[in-house]
């Protein structure tokens, strides 16, 4: 959400994005960053042995800055602003959003030393389940396509698994997931100046969006007008904070774990 309206007020965040509104450019290079130290997003924790490879390290960022500065680098950019100088040419407030960052930030912030980092945070039941949620609709998909071409498996093995994430097919796994990069994210921003980094939270911005989008223009560098503001704030559904809430498995999960969730500054379950 945030990174949609941060992107329809002037902030640039790539041309090629998935459904999650993530630039695939940098995804993959998060991606590929995790595996080096057998990681991935729902197991990220491993890679803080990336950041001890001393001999290692500065040819991943080597790796890392080839690709910025190569034609690759066009499913970011687009071909015009390839075509304009690349990377190094972007004049204007720019930036991508992926939470694999959360974990990838060292090696970021050694490339774009002076980068900014906007963290968003969200209650962390409505976290667990939105993730359920689509592991669930993960295995359906899978289990179709499984079916119809059962005959012709032996073809060609399948390249992934039926789930993305086995870990969040559980509220328990999906809610231990948050803790990691919640604790991760607050660890990054704890070590970076306090110009230099915007923590927001989800529910907050539901409720005051023209309050917190205003905030976070402002700390992006971008200029755009109250009128425009309240233009692209004016279809968020504030009914969307707190959802767990309204379901009484999601509710009595929030009383579970009621200790974790205060600890990271969420109140008493509604």
């Amino acid at each position: 959400m945030l990174g949609r309206l941060l992107e329809e007020i002037g902030l640039f965040a790539g041309t090629r994005k998935d459904e999650n509104n993530e630039a695939l450019f940098f995804q993959e290079i998060n991606t590929w960053l995790l595996g080096q130290c057998g990681a991935r997003w729902d197991e990220p924790a491993a890679i803080r042995h990336l950041w001890k490879h001393e001999n290692g390290l500065p040819w991943v960022e080597s790796y890392v800055r080839t690709l910025l500065d190569s034609p690759r680098s066009i499913q970011f950019l687009g071909v015009r602003k390839y075509l304009a100088g690349g990377m190094r040419s972007l004049d204007s407030p720019w930036g991508w959003k992926d939470p694999r960052n959360t974990f990838t930030l060292p090696l970021w912030l050694r490339i774009y030393p002076q980068a900014k980092v906007v963290s968003i945070e969200r209650h962390g039941v409505d976290v667990a389940q939105s993730l359920r949620v689509r592991e669930a609709r993960n295995l359906d998909e899978a289990a179709e396509k499984f079916n119809r071409y059962r005959p012709l498996v032996f073809l060609r093995p399948k390249g992934g698994g039926f789930v993305e994430s086995p870990r969040c097919t559980f509220l328990d796994g999906g809610f231990s997931l948050w803790k990691e990069y919640t604790a991760q994210a607050r660890a990054m921003i704890a070590q970076l100046p306090s110009d230099r980094s915007l923590a927001l939270r989800y529910e907050d911005v539901l409720e005051s969006p023209f309050k917190y989008l205003r905030e976070s223009a402002d700390f992006c560098g971008l200029e755009v007008s109250d009128k425009r503001l309240r233009e692209v704030i004016a279809g968020i559904k504030a009914d969307r904070a707190n959802s767990y809430a309204s379901d009484p498995e999601l509710r009595q999960f929030a009383v579970d774990h009621r200790a974790d969730l205060s600890e990271r500054g969420y109140s008493d379950p509604i």
